[in-house]
């Protein structure tokens, strides 16, 4: 069967959204997974190298994927929002492939700036049925969002991330609350170099 790939501007907060959905190649999808894309501000889109490999990772996995661009991004409408308008671009995204895929269960992943968003959008979720965060920034003090997170939550760090160091990483870590996985990546920095294919493994394992 042909994989399905569709453009899509869907309807946000502050205008449209550009969207890239993308089912799995050979197979009827199992489960609908948001992507968040990093810092808007750093030249982070969609198509980042990072967030295809978390695409196509999940896709092999069976997943049917959802990335969009946040609001002032590329296509997408609107100016950027210090995070706030980003995160609530996500609720709608989100809102949108849930209607489209009403019998799948789902989860949320994301890399860098779009870990931070996922986590916020996914903790307080009642459904959500995990939450894979790359890259995860610890040079971000508040974290107030995992205080009493309860769900699932699968960490995937380059031992070389300047943005998140293994010492702080880990400390950081220790203390969020259960469940939670971490899986170390042999990388040479943030955006996986030298590793890429391993680090798209990793992302195949999360999805069970």
């Amino acid at each position: 069967m042909a994989r399905r790939i569709e453009s899509h501007m869907l309807a946000g907060p502050a205008g449209k959204l550009e969207a890239l959905l993308e089912e799995p190649d050979d197979q009827e999808p199992r489960e609908a997974v948001l992507v968040c894309h990093p810092h808007p501000k750093h030249g982070g889109t969609m198509h980042n190298k990072v967030v295809y490999r978390i695409a196509r990772g999940l896709r092999k996995a069976g997943r049917v994927v959802l990335r969009f661009n946040y609001r002032g991004v590329n296509l997408s409408e609107g100016v950027y929002d210090h995070g706030e308008g980003e995160l609530e671009d996500a609720r709608a995204a989100l809102a949108w492939l849930r209607s489209r895929y009403p019998e799948l269960p789902y989860s949320l992943a994301g890399f860098s700036f779009g870990s931070r968003i996922v986590l916020r959008l996914g903790c307080p979720l009642p459904d959500v049925d995990h939450i894979v965060a790359v890259g995860f920034p610890t040079v971000y003090q508040d974290r107030s969002y995992l205080d009493s997170c309860s769900k699932k939550k699968i960490f995937i760090q380059s031992t070389n991330d300047e943005f998140g160091p293994m010492p702080a990483f880990q400390a950081m870590f220790d203390g969020v609350h259960e469940p939670k996985e971490l899986v170390w990546v042999t990388a040479e920095d943030h955006f996986f170099r030298g590793a890429l294919d391993a680090f798209e493994d990793a992302v195949m394992g999360t999805a069970g």
